[in-house]
């Protein structure tokens, strides 16, 4: 699994003028954010937008910017395990914990059903009803790594990631005035903002503008929909392999469960068994963070603007549709636990 992830000498050579763009892409996107406020990822995505012409055949930098959209992907959701333990569950309690698996679960069904009624194909609608489910842009890639690839495949991963961290960034707006006109109370704010919104900096940056408790509740719920990742995703792979719908690239059948997710398990398990420092936890999620963000700089490059504007608005409808469906799931729940 290790050796899978570790390219040889030859391999890191060719990758590494596109590699050093995505990471000076993200060092900016990061500078900007910190300055200015805007989300990272969507700063990230957007300036590698700009500069899709460093992805195109023949130039130095299009093996590397490959690379890193495939390779430290995967690194950067596999360092996420480190973050998830069993203990995370036994602190939140099993009404809230139910609530939130069967968010995650009747999210992904419904964007199933809804896509066929706006003309959107399976793959979409795991895509995109995962990464709403889950934790955005992170599960959108993680997810797009094993869905069957095809012509557009790129256009809408980064029309997902744009989606959903916009979504993001108006929910933590938004969201804490509705737990607030809703009367919850910060335990249940913190529930509410953890069960909904996508993206993990904006859950905390949502939880802890409310108070203490109701942010280290949001970012616990957060943290344990992250940790449906590898279920969800060995759910996905096993069904697209029953329909035989799976890629078969050189008559090699993909493996059931991808190593980054396998490494994503370890992780978690070795978490939950004590094994990891909190000091270490805290190093892996700030690189697993780091990686993935280098990595959506790098799928921007990959992508071509004009392709974006090819979604339509059938797309843009359904993973809002997915968005709502999520909140008011998630809020009646609340109310129905009292």
């Amino acid at each position: 699994m290790i050796s899978t992830m570790i390219p040889s000498r030859g391999l890191i050579e060719q990758a590494f003028p596109g590699f050093a763009v995505s990471a000076l892409v993200a060092a900016t996107a990061q500078f900007l954010s910190d300055h200015y406020g805007a989300p990272a990822m969507l700063l990230a995505l957007l300036l590698g937008l700009a500069l899709n012409f460093l992805a195109d055949e023949g130039t130095r930098t299009a093996p590397g910017v490959a690379f890193t959209a495939r390779t430290v992907l995967r690194l950067g959701v596999a360092l996420l395990g480190a973050r998830i333990s069993v203990g995370m569950l036994a602190a939140l309690g099993p009404a809230a914990i139910a609530l939130v698996v069967a968010g995650v679960g009747l999210t992904i069904l419904f964007a199933l059903a809804a896509s066929r009624l706006v003309g959107r194909g399976w793959r979409f609608a795991l895509l995109t009803g995962g990464s709403v489910a889950i934790c955005g842009a992170s599960a959108a890639m993680a997810i797009a790594a094993v869905l069957p690839r095809h012509e557009k495949s790129e256009r809408d991963l980064v029309f997902t990631v744009l989606s959903v961290t916009v979504l993001s960034t108006v929910a933590m707006v938004l969201y804490p005035m509705l737990a607030g006109f809703f009367g919850f109370t910060a335990r249940d704010s913190g529930v509410f903002l953890g069960g909904t919104i996508h993206d993990v900096a904006q859950v905390v940056g949502a939880g802890f503008s409310i108070g203490p408790e109701a942010g280290e509740t949001a970012t616990l719920v957060k943290l344990i929909r992250v940790s449906m990742l590898a279920p969800v995703v060995l759910c996905f792979s096993l069904a697209i392999r029953a329909r035989g719908l799976a890629d078969s690239r050189g008559g090699k059948a993909p493996p059931l469960l991808p190593g980054f997710v396998l490494g994503f398990l370890v992780l978690a398990a070795l978490n939950s068994l004590g094994l990891v420092p909190a000091a270490v936890s805290e190093l892996a999620g700030q690189l697993s963070r780091w990686a993935l963000l280098i990595a959506i700089a790098a799928v921007g490059i990959k992508t071509s603007l004009k392709k974006m504007f090819e979604v339509g608005t059938g797309a843009i409808a359904l993973i809002l549709a997915e968005t709502v469906f999520l909140a008011v799931f998630v809020t009646i729940g609340l109310h129905v636990l009292g």
